[in-house]
């Protein structure tokens, strides 16, 4: 996959198996700090741990919460949600945290990440 900004590089981050759903871990992925989550036995999502409220490197440590039948994630400081697929805040339409690509393969998390070229 190339954009006109650079080539997207799928990144081995970690075991599938080691993840456990609801609990967010951190990792350093092409020196971009992501927030994993898995969400549901096949629902997986990454995205930036920079807390926009904030500016700390935390999100990993949000709790992951249903509102009216969707799963965001809940910041950790301010309890701010988070939308997993746009990273978009669903009460202040000014912050958004980065979202990934990400996948498994062969048992192995893998994230997207933009290499620019």
């Amino acid at each position: 996959m190339t954009t006109s900004s650079g080539v997207a590089t799928w990144v081995k981050v970690c075991d599938a198996g080691e993840l456990v759903v609801g609990i967010g871990v951190s990792a350093l992925v092409r020196g971009k700090q992501v927030a994993l989550f898995k969400t549901g036995e096949r629902e997986l999502h990454a995205v930036g741990n920079r807390d926009p409220y904030s500016g700390t490197q935390t999100m990993a440590r949000g709790l992951v919460v249903q509102r009216d039948g969707q799963t965001l994630l809940a910041a950790p400081t301010g309890r701010e949600l988070f939308d997993f697929a746009t990273g978009q805040c669903v009460d202040d339409p000014m912050a958004k945290i980065a979202t990934y690509p990400v996948r498994v393969v062969n048992g192995f998390v893998e994230v997207c990440i933009m290499a620019r070229s």
